[in-house]
C-alpha cells in the first residue's frame, strides 16, 4: 500500500484566514500544507472592500480611539450576542495584526503625514477602519500569498474536499478531489484546519463568489461538531441591482448618501443620529422596508449618491467601486447614482470554537467566516470581517502547531482509506445514478427559498414553510444524477456533491430562525419584533442527526457590558 501525503497541519481554504494560520504553523516550525479549491489569489477574501478594524486612532477625529471602545462598538454592534471575552481579545490584538500586515507591504491609503489611512464604517464610533483604496481584501491576500511563498509553504491547489478523515471522534486528515485529473486523494494529518469561508451560495442574490457554498460547514457538522449561531444571516445593504456585487459600505462612509425614489434621506427614520451609517442590518431592513412600502425604485431598488464626493474623491478612495459599477451596470457613479438593493453578504454563525480556534472535535480547528468564535454575534460591524480572518487565522495556526509539535497523533491507514473509498463511491454513484432529478434545478429552489423565505424579515409560517420546502428538496436530491461524467475538471460534479451539503446547512439556519422566538441584530421575526434577553440571550449549537438538526444552547459571555436598548 502506498503512502498517503502527511502533513503535521493540514489547512483548508486558501483565503485570508487558512494563509494566516499556514503562515503561523510554519513560523513555529511545523510542517504545514493549504488545500485550496482554487489558486489562493482566487479565494473570495479578495472581494473585501471597505477596509479592516483596528484603534490605531490614525484619523483626525479618531485620536481618542482605543481597544476597548472598539469592543464596546463590537459587542453592542452584535446586539450583545457576542461573547466579551472574544471581543476583548480581537480589538486588543487588532492593532498589531494591521501594523503586521503593514510591515509584510500591504499597501494601505495613507494620511497626509504617511500613517495607515482610517475612514468611518457602520456602528463605529470612531473613524477606524484601516483601507487600501477600495480594494482592501485583495491587497491583503496577495500580502499572505506572497508570505506564504516565502516561506515555501506546501500548497495544494484545485482539489475540492469532500469528507474527514476520522478516528473514533479525532479529525486526522481530509479525503478531497482533484479537479484538474478527477482523481481523489486522502491527505493525512495530526491537525486540519478548516477556513473554507462562508455559505452566501446558498441564498439567490448574494454577494458571494459561486465557491461559497458552505461545503466546509457541513464537512465539520457531519463530523459531530456542531454548528452555532447559524440563524444569524447578514444581509448587506448595497449590492449592485441586477447581479448583487457587493458595493462597499466605505461609499457611505466616505460619504455616499442614500435615498429613496421621492428623494427622500430615508435613513434619517430609522437611525436619527447615525444615518447612513448605522449597522448593516439596521440599514438592510430600512432599505427594503423603503421597498415593499412603494418608496423604491420600480425594480426594487434605492439609490446610492456618491456625486457629491466629487471625481478627485471617487478616484482616489473608491476606484473599483467606479469600475465595477462601469463594467456591469453602465452607470458611472461621477455622474449618476448607484441603484442598490440588499443581498446576502456573511454569516454570523459557522463551526463552534474557542478563541482559539478549537473546535470539539480533537484535531480539528476553524478560523475565518467557516468559525464561530463568537465575536459577531447576532450582527457583524463591517470591517471586523477581515480582522476575524487574520487574527484568528493566527491564533489557530498558533494552537494548532502547540498541539502537534512534537506529539503525532497515531495515522490510522484505515480510517483514512476507509474515508477515501466512501468518497469515490459517493462521487460514482451522482455519475452512474439513474435519478431524474436536475441538481441545477434543486440549487435554484433551494436558492430562492432562502433569500425569500429565510431572508431580512421573517415569520413563523414562512419559516415553516422554509422547513417543508427544504424536506422536499432533500428527498429529491436522493434522486439526481451529475449532468456531465467528464474526469477533468468537472465542476458540475463537484458542485452536484456539495448540494447535498448545502441543504443541510440550509436546513439548519431555518429551523435555527424557526425556533429562535425573538428579534436580534440580523434575525428579524416580524411576529416576535422584540429582543428577549431573558429567554433567548444564549447560543444556538446545531448538532447533527439523521432526523435533522438537534438544536442546543450554551449561555453568551457577558463581561463588562450588560445589554442595553440598542440605539444608533
Amino acid at each position: 500500500m502506498r503512502d498517503l501525503p502527511y502533513n503535521q497541519v493540514l489547512v483548508v481554504g486558501g483565503g485570508l484566514a487558512g494563509l494566516r494560520a499556514a503562515i503561523e504553523a510554519a513560523d513555529r516550525g511545523v510542517d504545514v500544507a493549504v488545500l485550496s479549491l482554487v489558486p489562493p489569489v482566487r479565494s473570495h477574501s479578495g472581494a473585501a472592500q471597505g477596509g479592516v478594524n483596528g484603534a490605531l486612532a490614525n484619523a483626525e477625529d479618531g485620536r481618542d480611539d482605543t481597544p476597548e471602545r472598539h469592543a464596546f462598538d463590537t459587542v453592542k454592534g452584535s446586539d450583545y450576542l457576542g461573547d466579551q471575552d472574544a471581543i476583548q481579545i480581537m480589538a486588543d490584538e487588532a492593532p498589531a495584526r494591521i501594523i503586521e500586515m503593514e510591515h509584510w507591504g500591504c499597501p494601505f491609503s495613507r494620511t497626509k503625514d504617511g500613517k495607515i489611512a482610517q475612514r468611518p464604517f457602520g456602528g463605529g464610533g470612531f473613524p477606524r477602519t484601516c483601507y487600501a483604496a477600495d480594494k482592501t481584501g485583495h491587497y491583503m491576500l496577495h500580502t499572505l500569498y506572497e508570505q506564504a511563498v516565502k516561506r515555501r509553504v506546501k500548497v495544494y491547489m484545485e482539489w475540492a474536499s469532500a469528507y474527514f478523515v476520522v478516528d473514533g471522534r479525532r479529525v486526522g486528515g481530509v479525503v478531497a478531489f482533484h479537479l484538474p485529473t478527477g482523481q481523489f486523494e486522502a491527505f493525512q494529518a495530526d491537525a486540519v484546519i478548516m477556513a473554507t469561508g462562508g455559505y452566501g451560495r446558498i441564498y439567490a442574490r448574494s454577494t458571494n463568489a459561486i465557491i461559497n457554498t458552505g461545503y466546509g460547514m457541513a464537512m465539520a457538522y457531519l463530523a459531530g461538531a456542531p454548528l452555532e449561531d447559524m440563524e444569524f444571516v447578514q444581509f448587506h445593504p448595497t449590492t449592485l441591482l441586477g447581479n448583487n456585487i457587493l458595493m462597499t459600505e466605505g461609499a457611505r462612509g466616505e460619504g455616499g448618501l442614500l435615498f429613496n425614489a421621492k428623494g427622500e434621506r430615508f435613513m434619517e427614520r430609522y437611525a436619527p443620529t447615525a444615518k447612513d451609517l448605522a449597522p448593516r442590518d439596521m440599514v438592510a431592513r430600512a432599505i427594503q422596508t423603503e421597498i415593499n412600502e412603494g418608496r423604491g425604485f420600480p425594480g426594487g431598488y434605492v439609490n446610492l449618491d456618491l456625486r457629491r464626493l466629487g471625481k478627485q474623491k471617487i478616484m482616489e478612495r473608491l476606484p473599483g467601486i467606479r469600475d465595477i459599477c462601469i463594467s456591469f451596470s453602465g452607470v458611472d457613479p461621477i455622474t449618476d447614482p448607484i441603484p442598490i438593493q440588499p443581498g446576502q453578504h456573511y454569516s454570523m454563525g459557522g463551526i463552534g470554537t474557542d478563541v482559539w480556534g478549537q473546535s470539539e472535535l480533537p484535531g480539528l480547528f476553524a478560523a475565518g467566516e467557516c468559525a464561530c468564535v463568537s465575536v459577531h454575534g447576532a450582527n457583524r460591524l463591517g470591517g471586523n470581517s477581515l480582522l476575524d480572518t487574520v487574527l484568528f487565522g493566527k491564533r489557530a495556526g498558533e494552537r494548532a502547531a502547540q498541539v502537534v509539535k512534537g506529539k503525532p497523533a497515531p495515522r490510522n491507514e484505515k480510517a483514512a482509506q476507509a474515508a477515501l473509498e466512501r468518497v469515490r463511491k459517493a462521487y460514482a454513484g451522482l455519475i452512474a445514478g439513474t435519478g431524474k432529478e436536475d441538481p441545477n434545478q434543486i440549487r435554484d429552489e433551494m436558492r430562492e427559498s432562502m433569500f425569500e423565505l429565510v431572508g431580512i424579515f421573517r415569520t413563523q409560517d414562512k419559516l415553516v414553510q422554509a422547513v417543508r420546502k427544504l424536506g422536499e428538496l432533500s428527498e429529491r436530491y436522493r434522486r439526481v444524477r451529475a449532468c456531465y461524467d467528464g474526469k477533468k475538471f468537472n465542476w458540475d460534479l463537484v458542485r452536484t456533491f456539495e448540494l447535498g451539503g448545502q441543504l443541510l446547512v440550509a436546513e439548519v439556519i431555518a429551523k435555527g430562525a424557526l425556533a429562535r422566538q425573538e428579534s436580534r441584530g440580523s434575525h428579524y421575526r416580524v411576529d416576535f419584533p422584540n429582543r428577549d434577553d431573558q429567554s433567548w440571550l444564549k447560543h444556538t449549537l446545531a448538532h447533527y442527526s439523521s432526523q435533522g438538526p438537534v438544536l442546543k444552547y450554551k449561555p453568551v459571555t457577558v463581561a463588562k457590558w450588560q445589554p442595553e436598548a440598542r440605539k444608533y
